[in-house]
């Protein structure tokens, strides 16, 4: 394998830094959090040691397992963590491993060259987290094991016999004294391991779920790498080059790695990693992408004479709109900075970035000038398009001008507290539903806006066409905080954001309407936390003085056995057929209610989904439907 660096992986190479001690009082510190998130992270942590082994050129196969019995297994054919003494600390290196901090060979840069793990906690971490964890080590010739609880070594590392291959396998179970749930989340893991394939191109991952009932395995390898990447994210969508851009440079120790292709979309997808971390608040490497990107394309435009002047040039933004990129580079001294450590600060990556752009766009570009005109045209239109939602902007703002809260939408029912942190609005369909909510909240903090009919489906518009719709336009302006590259969370009227649409198809519909808008226009609203979508229930099940309601069929059913004959049920299909008091009780009181939080766990893939349910192409409804069908549970026919 390529890239390799010292072959000799032994003690001499691990380094100690801490004792295990602080990680049960304070996991939060370790791993981010203990709910789901912080559950798969474990997961994370051992995969990124393997990863590092393949970087290093020793491991090409890595194996996850979710158990029969709910653990997780990690097992990969690289050199294996050495087992022998520590000629510092006098016991084996792979008990080092396990018991201590920051012990292990990424941290004196012997060991590996370029490595992964943001914060290298690695192993020491699982181990600590864990009910269980048991680790066996293939190394020279031989089978080495040993077992753990809660940290705590349960035996020696002990030698098992001969062995013919080399690798580690890691097998735990987390702790449930720790965490708030312990069971795994097989989408999550998939999502993530299928990011690192793409990152680490020739990489084969094996995924395998054992539990029973879940049962299902699948194996994911890209020889292109970033580039097949980019495929997969466009695999719904018209696109304008007639293939794939791929552009690596090394440069000493470095490479640059950058994949990237046009659609016919008015989005922008551009991901950005440094060593297989997704550096979501970009950094230096994301940076020198944007501006060669701008400056080649404008370069090119002023060549074919679309462009005359510097008064004419498109924006960064005009640029961007239907780009999908992927922007990958590989270091040996990586420093993270921002508020989560996922933003890259070393200054060389910039011009590194900007000059394998520009050597490959830049050429590509010139030799295909039919092509360059075609990106050149579309950024064009952008640029106009943006100027035109600029202006709708100012309209709006010129037409609410006057005092502070009497610029707000005419039919907006607002609350009287002016603290944001303490304020919510609903979104309710129809004036009928809209006089129900006005008169069964809390006018304290909470607001009404209904909305007439069903809003626009922005999802193949521009912003400057979307502004033109009023019910859009009432939305904007009453949550204050802007929109598109304005959007500023310190002017957010309200903390919550609440969908409270009817109980059937038509409610369906209204509200996958209003998280396309979000989603594509207000997509800080979803990373932020502030949607929600509201749960009124769907029967009314009432015998003598007991009222009860049901939010599923299978709550229904329970409550009708337990009730007995004789009782009668009511089927809401919209919130106008319940009295304010019920729809308080049920739907809008924060004592009583149930809400789903909108999140977005996978940003790649929710573009997918609202390309395929909400674009132009009806083949891709078709598929999405066909494929999901079977996790349809309440069909209203």
């Amino acid at each position: 394998m390529a890239n390799q660096v010292d072959s000799a992986y032994n003690s001499s190479e691990i380094q100690v830094l801490e004792g295990l001690e602080p990680v049960r009082k304070r996991p939060g510190m370790y791993i981010g959090s203990t709910d789901e998130r912080g559950l798969h992270h474990l997961i994370k942590e051992i995969v990124d040691n393997s990863v590092d082994e393949s970087l290093a050129g020793y491991c090409d196969t890595i194996d996850v397992e979710i158990t029969s019995d709910g653990a997780v297994s990690v097992a990969d054919n690289g050199r294996g963590i050495p087992v022998d003494i520590h000629p510092k600390e006098g016991v084996s290196s792979l008990q080092l491993v396990l018991t201590k901090l920051h012990a292990g060979g990424k941290f004196g840069g012997g060991g590996y060259k370029v490595s992964g793990g943001l914060h290298g906690v690695g192993l020491s971490v699982v181990n600590a987290l864990s009910e269980w964890l048991e680790v066996e080590v293939h190394k020279n010739g031989k089978l080495y094991r040993q077992k753990y609880a809660r940290g705590i070594p349960m035996t020696e590392v002990k030698e098992y016999g001969a062995t013919d291959r080399s690798g580690t396998t890691v097998v735990f179970y987390p702790d449930d004294e720790i965490f708030e749930t312990v069971d795994f989340n097989y989408e999550t893991i998939r999502t993530h391991l299928r990011e690192v394939a793409f990152l680490n191109k020739g990489l084969k991952i094996n995924l395998k779920d054992g539990r029973e009932g879940r049962e299902k395995d699948e194996t994911f390898k890209y020889d292109g790498g970033i580039l097949d990447f980019v495929e997969y994210l466009n695999r719904s969508k018209t696109t304008i080059f007639p293939k794939t851009l791929y552009f690596e440079r090394k440069i000493g120790d470095s490479t640059v790695e950058i994949a990237m292709q046009y659609n016919d979309s008015y989005n922008e997808v551009l991901d950005s990693y440094a060593n297989n971390i997704n550096t979501e608040e970009g950094g230096s490497h994301l940076n020198g992408f944007k501006n060669g990107l701008t400056k080649i394309v404008n370069d090119s435009a002023k060549k074919l004479g679309l462009i005359k002047n510097d008064e004419d040039k498109m924006s960064g933004e005009d640029v961007r709109e239907g780009l999908v990129a992927i922007v990958s580079v590989k270091l040996t001294e990586p420093q993270f900075e921002g508020q989560t450590k996922t933003k890259l600060g070393n200054s060389e990556m910039r011009g590194y970035v900007e000059k394998t752009l520009t050597e490959g766009l830049g050429s590509y570009l010139e030799e295909h000038p039919q092509e360059a005109r075609e990106l050149i045209s579309k950024t064009l239109t952008a640029q106009r398009a943006r100027e035109e939602a600029r202006k709708a902007r100012e309209l709006t703002r010129r037409k609410g001008s006057g005092l502070e809260f009497t610029a707000l939408p005419g039919k907006l029912s607002d609350c009287s507290d002016r603290d944001p942190s303490k304020c919510e609005i609903f979104l309710v369909e129809g004036d009928s539903a809209g006089g129900t909510a006005k008169q069964g909240r809390d006018r304290h903090f909470q607001a009404i806006l209904p909305l007439r009919g069903k809003i626009l489906n922005v999802e193949k518009i521009r912003l400057s066409k979307a502004l033109e719709n009023a019910e859009i336009r009432a939305m904007i302006t009453a949550f204050g905080c802007g929109i598109g590259e304005e959007f500023d969370e310190s002017k957010l009227r309200y903390d919550k954001i609440i969908c409270m649409t009817d109980a059937d198809v038509d409610g369906s519909h209204i509200r996958i309407l209003l998280l396309t808008f979000f989603f594509r226009f207000m997509k800080p609203l979803i990373e932020l936390g502030h949607v929600y979508i509201a749960q009124p229930p769907l029967y009314k099940v009432e015998k003598g003085k007991d009222i009860r309601y049901c939010y599923t069929e299978a709550e229904l059913e329970a409550i009708k056995a337990e009730m007995g004959k004789g009782y009668t049920q009511q089927r809401y299909k919209g919130l106008g057929e319940m009295s304010e008091e019920q729809l308080w009780e049920t739907t809008m009181s924060p004592e009583h209610r149930t809400m789903i939080k909108v999140t977005m766990k996978d940003a790649f893939e929710a573009d997918q989904i609202f390309t395929s349910l909400m674009g132009d192409d009806p083949e891709l409804r078709r598929q999405f439907i066909e494929e999901n069908a079977t996790l349809v549970k309440d069909l209203d026919i």
